[in-house]
């Protein structure tokens, strides 16, 4: 009988609470998926307004060689210089592909030079210049390249912006001379990536 009348009581609590109580909704969204959605409407915006910065385009740059100096014996450095020349600011990231031709040597014409990513990304204004170093071991009496190549100098550059197929050329001065270094594991030459000039 005290088993019965329990029932009872809890089935009529059960059955008030589903007429007299409110009308159940759905949850409230949690605040960290209310953030996200906040959030991600600014942050997309802009990127599909295609507001950011073009990569430089060779069409939109010009080259030109700086003053050589010497960093250590038997070493040099050229600056690379790539100028914008177009009417909109444009984006250069990563290094140029650089080579060096000249005179025929054991190791062939072209001297290509081995890159090295300084991570930084430069934007060029109308008509700013961005700079990349060149660096050279040059020859000195008595040392001896790769395939025996001795006193070698380029006759110019050939330079490809980052990203790029198209190349630039300048003429390389002719009182910078290399030691080819082609077969080397961690040659004496090298480009780097560009800096703000």
């Amino acid at each position: 009988m005290r088993i019965l009348m329990g029932l009872t009581a809890a089935t009529a609590a059960m059955a008030l609470a589903g007429c007299g109580g409110p009308a159940p909704t759905e949850a409230p969204p949690s605040p960290s998926t209310q953030a996200t959605s906040s959030s991600e409407a600014p942050s997309t915006t802009p990127k599909a307004s295609g507001g950011a910065t073009a990569r430089c385009h060779t069409a939109q740059l010009s080259v030109d060689l700086g003053q050589p100096s010497e960093l250590s014996p038997g070493q040099n450095m050229v600056p690379l210089a790539y100028t914008n020349t177009s009417d909109k600011p444009c984006q250069l990231h990563g290094v140029p592909g650089l080579d060096l031709q000249g005179p025929d040597d054991p190791n062939g014409p072209v001297y290509s030079l081995p890159r090295k990513d300084l991570g930084k990304t430069i934007t060029l204004a109308p008509g700013a210049r961005a700079t990349a170093r060149i660096v050279v071991l040059s020859y000195e009496e008595g040392s001896v390249g790769s395939s025996g190549s001795k006193k070698w100098t380029p006759t110019k550059l050939v330079t490809i912006p980052p990203g790029e197929t198209t190349p630039l050329t300048a003429p390389w001065p002719a009182t910078v001379s290399v030691l080819r270094q082609d077969a080397a594991t961690h040659p004496g030459s090298w480009v780097e990536s560009f800096t703000a000039r």
